[in-house]
């Protein structure tokens, strides 16, 4: 396969940008399958890799170029959730998710498969972890009513904020401010330089019937925050006044589960998926659904995520599907079934490794 660059052809030196059309012919490029479920979905800063932790106790790392499986890192003891690929390119970070055991952070050299430190503190499961996009610190919050800071050059706890529930956090885009969603009514906005100052801005809302607050996220162009759910809404509001601004719904969770969503990079469209298997696009600027893509997906899709530098989209349930457009598609009739097994279609597009900096953004 050849990774076809956001925004970029670089041999024909023609724009590609992400559109309707585009999205309309995306394909299971391949299709790899797992015992359990896969829980938690990241791509490498560069796009090149792709890290999906499991319900197996184990973290595989696929070549996103080659479209191809390429590490297994197993963590049998405390389980994984949540793995996160870090700025330094052969380093990851995880949490647990077996109950009664001890929630700490666990960061990891790929290269060796050796802990460089555990980050304690918690003492209930990890919901949400979110890394800066600027430094080496991330944020986490915990079933235990509290949201923690870190930095991985210290073991020791930076920041500590006491919730009043159950809490979600992220950072902004600029890695400036950070934004913790409690108790599926509040959101509040901290500045990093003087956050044990509390709250800069605080926004309430109607408490959620039936669901709970399950992740929050902020649009690459900081304009948007997003809130996903284990019921069948996305929330999305303004991220500088708060104010609400579309429900996204249309899609199947009755399962009552976590169900990840995710802003594309040029944030123009939320991608999300779905107990019925399949992938709901969405406009971001109007909350209109564009498009349903069906691949190979037998269970729940609850992780999306959409590669930051190349064409190239990711969904999981117990089957990890890359998917890429169809280079036969694009300008003709909208295709959107998958492709199974070891032949991957091949994609007639120029790609150089390095070439990304002339990519999205």
């Amino acid at each position: 396969t050849k990774l076809i660059l956001l925004d970029s052809l670089l041999q024909e030196k023609k724009k590609m940008k992400l559109d309707e059309d585009v999205l309309n012919t995306f394909q299971v490029l391949r299709c790899y399958s797992r015992d359990k479920r896969i829980n938690h979905i990241d791509f490498s800063h560069d796009g090149l890799r792709l890290i999906a932790s499991g319900e197996d106790d184990s973290m595989i790392i696929y070549d996103c170029e080659k479209a191809m499986q390429k590490q297994v890192i197993r963590s049998q003891k405390y389980g994984a959730d949540l793995v996160h690929f870090t700025h330094a390119s052969n380093t990851i970070i995880y949490a647990s998710n077996k109950e009664g055991r001890d929630h700490a952070l666990r960061y990891m050299s790929i290269h060796d498969n050796k802990f460089l430190k555990y980050f304690s503190g918690h003492t209930a499961k990890v919901v949400s972890l979110s890394l800066s996009p600027v430094d080496d610190t991330l944020i986490s919050s915990s079933l235990d009513k509290t949201v923690r800071m870190w930095d991985l050059r210290s073991p020791d706890c930076v920041g500590l904020m006491q919730c009043q529930g159950r809490s979600v956090a992220a950072y902004d885009p600029e890695g400036l401010i950070f934004a913790v969603g409690v108790q599926s009514e509040f959101i509040k906005l901290y500045d990093l330089r003087s956050f044990e100052k509390g709250p800069f801005s605080t926004f309430k809302y109607k408490l959620e019937s039936g669901c709970d607050w399950t992740g929050i996220k902020f649009s690459l162009d900081g304009k948007l925050m997003m809130l996903t759910t284990n019921g069948a809404v996305i929330r999305i509001v303004d991220a500088f006044e708060g104010k609400p601004l579309f429900t996204l719904s249309g899609y199947q969770n009755n399962k009552g589960i976590p169900i990840e969503a995710s802003f594309t990079p040029d944030s123009q469209f939320v991608m999300s998926g779905s107990s019925d298997g399949r992938i709901h696009v969405y406009r971001a600027e109007t909350g209109q659904r564009t498009c349903i893509l069906s691949g190979e997906h037998n269970n729940s899709v609850t992780n999306v995520q959409f590669n930051p530098r190349f064409m190239m989209m990711a969904s999981a349930c117990h089957n990890l599907n890359m998917w890429q457009p169809d280079p036969d598609g694009l300008g003709g009739k909208p295709h959107n079934q998958g492709h199974h097994g070891n032949q991957a279609p091949t994609m007639q597009v120029g790609y150089k490794p390095g070439g990304f900096q002339d990519g999205f953004y």
